[in-house]
This record gives C-alpha cells, sequence and structure tokens, in this order.
C-alpha cells in the first residue's frame, strides 16, 4: 500500500519519525536527518517528484517499508520514475525503476524490469552523492539518451551525438558519455557478430548436407567397386580353370589333336549344320586351288573351262 500527502515537509517528517507499527525501515536518527534533508532538496529541484511510502522487496525476499519519490523527470518526453530511498541510505545508492516501457537498447535502464543504473550510482559515495545529484545525472542522461524512444542515426549509420564538447563535460558526464558509446558500440559488433555467426550456420548446414550426399556417393562407389573386385576374381578363376583345361588337353594329346574331334555338335540338327558348312568350305577350297593351278599353267585355260576330269590334264601336283 502507498501513503501520498499533499504536505511534502510535513509528511516526510511524520514517516522518518512515527513508531510501531507504521515505523520505515530507517533506524538510526542521524540517517533520518540526512533522508530529510535530501529528499526536500530533490523536490525543490524536481517539483513534479512527490513523496510517498510503501513496501519494497529485495531480490531475496526481504521486505522493507521505504519513501520514495514519485513522478516525471523534465525531459522531452517526460520520463515517469520510482526513486526508492534504500534502508541503509546514504551508504547505499537509491533503487530508481522506469515506469514505462523501455526500448530495447539503452545503456542504463533494463527493458525487463525498468531498472536503471549509472555512472553516478555505480560510483557512489555517501558523503558526495545525493537523490537531488542523482535525479540531476539521470536528466542529461535521458536528454542524450532517452530511455523510451529509440536513438537517432547520423548520415555516416551510427548513432546521434547530441553530447556538449568533450571539454565542457564534467568527469561524470565524460563517464556517462564514454559508457554510452562503449554500449552502442559494443551492441554494433554483437549484432554484426550475430549476423555472421548466422550466416557461417547457414554455410555449416550447407557442408553438412553436401558431406552427407558425398558419403551416400561414396558408399555406393565402394559397393561398386567390391562388386567388381568381386566379378575380377571370379574371371581370373575362370581364366586360371580354362588355361589348366588347355595344360590338360594339350598334354593328353601331344598337340596333334583333329578338329573333328575339338568340336562336336550338340544334336543332329547341329551335326547336319556342320557337315553342310564343311562341304561348303571344301568346295571354296577346291575352287581356290583349281584358280591357283591355272595360274601356274598345271591346268590349262580351256580344261578349267569346260570342267574336264581333272586327272586327265592335271601334269603334276
Amino acid at each position: 500500500m502507498t501513503i501520498f500527502s499533499p504536505n511534502p515537509v510535513r509528511f516526510i517528517e511524520d514517516a522518518l519519525f512515527c513508531s510501531d507499527p507504521f515505523a520505515l525501515s530507517y533506524s538510526d536518527p542521524d540517517q533520518k536527518w540526512i533522508i530529510r534533508q535530501h529528499l526536500l532538496s530533490l523536490l525543490n529541484d524536481f517539483p513534479s517528484l512527490r513523496p510517498s511510502v510503501s513496501l519494497f522487496t529485495h531480490n531475496d525476499g526481504t521486505a522493507v517499508t521505504l519513501l520514495l519519490a514519485t513522478g516525471d523527470l523534465p525531459v522531452s518526453p517526460p520520463v515517469p520514475l520510482t526513486i526508492w530511498v534504500h534502508e541503509l541510505y546514504p551508504h547505499v545508492a537509491p533503487l530508481v525503476y522506469i515506469n514505462a516501457p523501455i526500448h530495447g537498447r539503452h545503456p542504463f535502464a533494463d527493458p525487463t524490469s525498468g531498472a536503471t543504473t549509472s555512472a553516478y550510482t555505480a560510483t557512489w559515495h555517501f558523503s558526495k552523492s545525493s537523490l537531488a545529484g542523482l535525479a540531476h545525472n539521470l536528466t542529461r542522461l535521458f536528454c542524450h539518451n532517452h530511455p523510451l524512444c529509440w536513438p537517432t542515426t547520423n548520415k555516416a549509420g551510427g548513432y546521434s551525438d547530441r553530447w556538449a564538447h568533450p571539454s565542457l563535460a564534467s568527469r561524470m558526464e565524460a563517464s556517462d558519455r564514454l559508457a554510452c558509446s562503449l554500449y552502442y558500440d559494443s551492441t554494433a559488433i554483437l549484432d554484426r557478430v550475430r549476423r555472421e555467426v548466422e550466416e557461417l550456420a547457414a554455410v555449416q548446414a550447407a557442408l553438412r548436407e553436401r558431406s552427407e550426399g558425398l558419403a551416400i556417393a561414396v558408399r555406393r562407389l565402394e559397393g561398386e567397386r567390391r562388386g567388381l573386385k568381386s566379378r575380377s576374381d571370379e574371371m581370373c578363376e575362370e581364366v586360371d580353370r580354362l588355361q589348366s583345361w588347355l595344360r590338360v588337353n594339350a598334354t593328353a594329346n601331344s598337340g596333334c589333336a583333329a578338329v573333328d574331334d575339338v568340336f562336336e555338335g550338340a544334336d543332329g540338327w547341329s551335326e547336319t549344320a556342320m557337315d553342310l558348312m564343311a562341304a561348303d568350305q571344301a568346295v571354296e577350297d577346291l575352287m581356290y586351288k583349281l584358280e591357283a593351278a591355272v595360274g601356274a599353267g598345271v591346268v590349262s585355260f580351256g580344261v578349267y573351262l569346260k570342267q574336264e576330269p581333272l586327272d586327265m590334264h592335271i601334269s603334276g601336283d
């Protein structure tokens, strides 16, 4: 439950110094006076903020009752936020949360929780830091890097720089500027690396697919190689058997085997065909011999034409 009051001074004093059961989680009296002073200074510099009291739960589950200031920072457009005064303030920095959706890339604000951090809170020192100083620092930061709007880009494609000249910036402003530059540079590098990783992943997937195709082709070729080797072995065995048969038959017949003993018909038709072929070949051989005899003058041309009996005109063979 959050409690507000139209009179900030009266409200802060009543809240800090009230007793149980409504006491806040600030136990040290000196601490309470510091909180009062810092809160009043904050409200004086930023009238758009107003104090209140509410229950705050830490990440470890601890619940405390704290003072807070809620309102809009005077930037364009305004940034609604809540500044919680930590129970150990001023030794621990306040907790700042933005009460509006944050764009996805901001160096000082978490888009999920709205929590805000900066060099001012990171280097918080109770003797030099204050609520008003924190609010002024956030105002400068959000003027240059608004948490509710995407940053604009310049002609070169980078994020526009609306900071003052570095020589005019304080040490804190220079630190914030450096943090912004590093954040946006690292974001750009991460985006580029992410794109390169995606491209390399696509190339890797394509290479893996090609590798699988090549593996299939290699296995197919290996199977064909084994088949050809098996066929080659079978043919070598056939050659060995044929050479063995030739050696055995050549030895048995002493190289004088008759042609008729080597070839034989598989059936009667084959035997008849072989006899006819042999007769035809014999006639052709005879005609060839006659022509040779005529050419050599052994047989007269007239006899050759008249087809006279050969035994009467052949003088010798």
